[in-house]
């Protein structure tokens, strides 16, 4: 395949304009400085800035974004971009991956890879759970919103509404520790129409088992993770750095999600204390922040770490709370309290409806990508070796 079609930008409708002008830019770095130094050592340079400058804006978020859909989004933008970097320096170097030691670095990046796929797929299942509750939120609303006044029968209707909503939330609680829901059978890659490079990933992961564990599945790409040795970086020319920054990379952003969204046996085992490079710092930054908010004692039993779970979770207590006092016919201030516990469900409903699709889309659009990256670097080097 022709140089141009590895180096051109994928053009996905879910990439932020942050991340497009932050790869333009460093990819106009690149192709200058290669011209200057007649070589390729400048496009490592420029990745490792590329990731830094993106990790150090998704960690710029103040604590009430954190862990939001918009920030998820955000994370996923970031990834997705160290991603297509990581594929054109991969076809750059093509014919240098064969060799020792980074062959054997290069193989064990491509075989996290795709551990990173089950990751995705749980993480599909888990948004799927959030849409269940987002359906129980909207009985909720269709039954006291807009009312110009509150009956019996409208209440019941919320009710049961929110006790389901609150028994699916612990039912879900317990599965992120114990079993998994039985409709975890699909894949991104399921579409009958596409190549056969990516259908051939359906044997390794088209699905996750009832005994799959997302906390196993982090510590088995963060294994036997570490830093680069200087040896190595003078054998490679620095490219061993680059293999490194992408694999924990990839290890950050799954393992972000899984604290984030509901999933099978959602621990978070791995350890992020790289320091030596400049993304090191945003990152290690953001790992302790996540840790922390995992620690608060109204967040340790949660099933995923997200804002808007947090809000459901508020929303649902505070509504059930005052379900359970209200008599009728109700007075105005019973009527009012209501209301504004409705108003407050709308506003976390609406986050949730509009967010859900697009967050969903950019977790497809990494499997996808994590497969074509996959697929295209094993492919670049057989043809390096070959025309050896």
């Amino acid at each position: 395949m022709p140089s141009t079609d590895y180096q051109e930008s994928s053009s996905s409708p879910s990439q932020s304009p942050f991340s497009f002008s932050i790869l333009s830019r460093r990819r106009d770095q690149v192709h200058s400085m290669e011209e200057s130094n007649g070589g390729h050592d400048s496009d490592l340079e420029a990745f490792q800035r590329t990731v830094a400058d993106l990790f150090h804006d998704v960690a710029a978020a103040p604590s009430d974004e954190l862990l939001s859909i918009p920030w998820i989004r955000k994370l996923l933008d970031a990834f997705l971009s160290v991603q297509e970097e990581f594929r054109v320096i991969v076809f750059n170097h093509r014919s240098s991956l064969s060799k020792p030691p980074i062959d054997k670095q290069i193989a064990d990046f491509f075989e996290r890879s795709v551990k990173a796929l089950d990751v995705c797929n749980a993480i599909r299942d888990g948004i799927d759970q959030i849409r269940h509750w987002q359906k129980q939120l909207e009985i909720v609303l269709s039954a006291l919103d807009n009312q110009r006044s509150i009956g019996e029968g409208q209440f019941r209707r919320a009710k049961k509404a929110l006790i389901d909503l609150t028994i699916a939330m612990l039912d879900d609680n317990r599965d992120s520790t114990t079993a998994v829901s039985s409709h975890r059978n699909r894949s991104f890659g399921r579409q009958s129409n596409q190549p056969r490079s990516m259908a051939s990933f359906r044997s390794l992961s088209w699905s996750v088992s009832r005994t799959w564990s997302a906390a196993r599945q982090l510590q088995a790409i963060s294994s036997n993770l570490a830093p680069p040795r200087a040896n190595e970086t003078s054998a490679t020319n620095g490219l061993n750095i680059a293999v490194y920054t992408m694999s924990y990379v990839l290890l950050f952003t799954m393992w972000a999600l899984v604290a984030a969204i509901p999933c099978q046996d959602r621990g978070l085992p791995a350890q992020f204390l790289t320091r030596q490079f400049a993304w090191a710092a945003p990152i290690a930054s953001l790992y302790e922040r996540i840790t922390e908010e995992s620690k608060r004692r109204d967040r340790r039993n949660t099933c995923g770490l997200m804002k808007e779970i947090r809000e459901i979770e508020k929303c649902v207590r505070l509504m059930n709370e005052l379900t359970d006092s209200v008599g009728f016919p109700l007075n105005e201030e019973r009527e009012n309290q209501v209301k504004q516990r409705v108003d407050e469900i709308g506003k976390i409903y609406g986050a949730i409806k509009e967010g859900l699709d697009p967050l969903e889309r950019l977790v497809r659009e990494a499997f996808r990508r994590i497969v074509r990256s996959r697929t295209e670097g094993l492919d670049s080097i057989a043809r390096a070796n070959a025309h050896e």
